[in-house]
């Protein structure tokens, strides 16, 4: 009887979100509110907030309570590729994106509500450089938008999970795809996309939210009537040049600017496209309504280590000489820390944050990293060792910033590449890798941690604190919490609450795969509820490193608090 009953209710409560989910279509103040004095009850951009801090201000779930941490609900995702991706909660309803579907859950049961397959040609794989990875989706005017890896961005009714429409952004078969979250600014849905290792030429598209026609492409490699060509060889390398845009770009409404990085150049090696190659490895500021670049700033110039320049742009405020400044912040695959004005682009700091031997860090007068003797040396054509490893001092897994504390917190790698490159010069073939550069990794001293957990002071790189991660690394996101918590997660399928004023683990909940996602906080009939994917997934280093110890599984796990 009791089982019948509550079969009942849960019957009952999935009826009632489907019947009243969607009724309230998001407008562009509510995204501009997301994480900045909106409803708790929803997070409804990549970063919960344009910012992309990932703060909340919750603390029903704090140092305290923690402990009364449990699972209410978990789904499957219906992929063995990997979840990377964060969750979007809207009106009572969160939407899961992988590479395989889409699908709405009820927050209050967790059962599904409608899924929409994403469908690619099998044969798109050999063309994704790092693992098929889907970060998520934006949400917008009663709409759910989501990108493919065969480069395609779909509109879905947000009630129903029908297709409204579907755009081609670029040919997969010539090396593009997009993994990255879109976002939406003012009525236009700005993409990403992916290929650096296949010769692309990088950009960012907006296109009309209601139609899915293109409004603009912003190239991020200049062609011979720019001003930026000066900084590439005379030639037509810029059409091969890189700078691919697979991170979601953060989004100041006040300054009307969207915050983008980008990547690698094409190939590799910088013998190929002599010159700083703008904008390459940098950060461009764009008008959403028109793709205009307002500034740049580039984090390696002539870059030739696959150190990218991808990592989300967090915006906040910190005290600097004593003053408020306006900032953007981001750690460096280089291992560089850097904090930028983010209405000129002008660097305040730029210092190591882990291991760096090829940079000292930045000249504050010209702006410029200063290079080693590590970087001539490999330059000039030696093999080197080099430090922090192409994946980075941290790679793209996503920091937390809490504007009380003005502290970053995030995972860290610390591995050595073997590096050289290559005499020759690759020749470029469409849809083929575009390297030039040979690559290997230095054995590890299995007593030294794999990289850390932790807490940075922006303006110096130098860590509050950090939790050493022995067995296996995190390329989780993190969230921080104003109950003094900051959540991640590890390869091992660990998702873990951390003292945020000390990195102990003060919580933790294995679930059945790696946990490399982006968890998420929000309120749901009064109550605090945090959710994350687990799923292991990422390229070739993910699976060097869980080899024989994790299985891929993609879920969604949901916890409260028990009462």
């Amino acid at each position: 009887y009791k089982g019948v009953g509550m079969r009942k209710l849960l019957i009952g409560a999935a009826m009632l979100a489907a019947s009243s989910f969607g009724a309230q279509a998001q407008t562009q103040q509510d995204l501009n509110r997301d994480g900045n004095g909106g409803s708790t009850d929803n997070v409804l951009t990549y970063g919960m907030g344009y910012h992309q801090q990932r703060f909340s201000k919750l603390d029903q779930i704090n140092k305290n309570t923690v402990k009364r941490l449990v699972p209410v609900w978990s789904a499957s995702l219906g992929n063995e590729y990997g979840e990377q991706g964060q969750p979007f909660v809207h009106n009572g309803v969160m939407y899961a994106a992988n590479v395989k579907r889409v699908i709405a859950l009820d927050i209050g049961t967790g059962r599904q509500l409608w899924n929409f397959d994403i469908q690619w040609d099998p044969a798109v794989p050999r063309v994704v450089c790092c693992g098929l990875n889907n970060r998520g989706v934006a949400l917008f005017d009663g709409k759910v938008y989501v990108a493919s890896i065969d480069a395609h961005i779909y509109a879905l009714d947000a009630k129903s999970g029908k297709q409204l429409w579907k755009s081609k952004i670029a040919e997969w078969k010539e090396g593009y795809s997009i993994t990255s979250a879109p976002s939406v600014v003012n009525g236009i849905v700005m993409s990403g996309m992916t290929g650096g290792e296949f010769g692309v030429r990088g950009f960012v598209v907006g296109l009309d939210a209601q139609t899915g026609k293109e409004v603009w492409r912003r190239h991020t490699t200049p062609d011979p009537s720019e001003k930026a060509y000066a900084t590439w060889p005379q030639d037509d390398s810029y059409k091969r040049g890189g700078a691919s845009t697979w991170i979601t770009g953060s989004y100041d409404p006040e300054l009307d600017l969207s915050y983008w990085g980008t990547s690698n150049g094409g190939p590799w090696t910088w013998k190929a496209r002599p010159g700083d190659n703008l904008w390459v490895a940098s950060v461009i500021a764009i008008r959403p309504k028109t793709g205009e670049i307002a500034w740049h700033y580039q984090w390696t110039p002539a870059e030739t280590y696959d150190y990218d320049g991808n990592n989300e742009n967090v915006l906040g405020e910190l005290t600097v000489n004593g003053k408020k400044r306006k900032v953007l912040m981001h750690a460096d695959r280089n291992g560089l820390l850097y904090v930028l004005d983010r209405a000129t682009g002008e660097v305040l700091a730029g210092n190591p944050y882990v291991k760096t031997n090829w940079a000292t860090g930045v000249d504050l007068k010209t702006g410029r990293v200063v290079e080693t003797d590590v970087a001539k040396r490999l330059r000039a054509g030696e093999k080197v060792e080099l430090e922090p490893r192409w994946t980075g001092g941290k790679n793209w897994m996503p920091m937390a910033f809490n504007p009380s504390t003005e502290r970053l917190y995030f995972s860290m790698l610390e591995e050595t590449a073997i590096y050289q490159l290559n005499k020759d010069l690759p020749v470029y073939k469409p849809g083929e890798r575009y390297v030039g550069v040979t690559t290997d990794t230095k054995p590890r001293d299995k007593t030294q941690p794999w990289g850390y957990w932790g807490s940075v002071l922006p303006m110096t790189g130098k860590s509050a604190w950090r939790t050493p991660l022995v067995d296996l690394p995190s390329w989780s996101g993190a969230m921080v919490t104003a109950g003094g918590l900051v959540f991640t997660g590890n390869t091992s399928g660990d998702f873990a609450a951390l003292d945020e004023a000390s990195g102990k683990v003060l919580w933790q909940f294995k679930t059945p795969s790696g946990v490399n996602s982006q968890p998420i906080t929000y309120t749901y009939k009064g109550k605090q509820y945090v959710s994350v994917f687990s799923g292991l997934g990422g390229g070739t280093s993910s699976r060097r490193e869980t080899a024989g110890k994790v299985l891929p599984a993609g879920t969604v796990w949901t916890f409260a608090l028990m009462d």
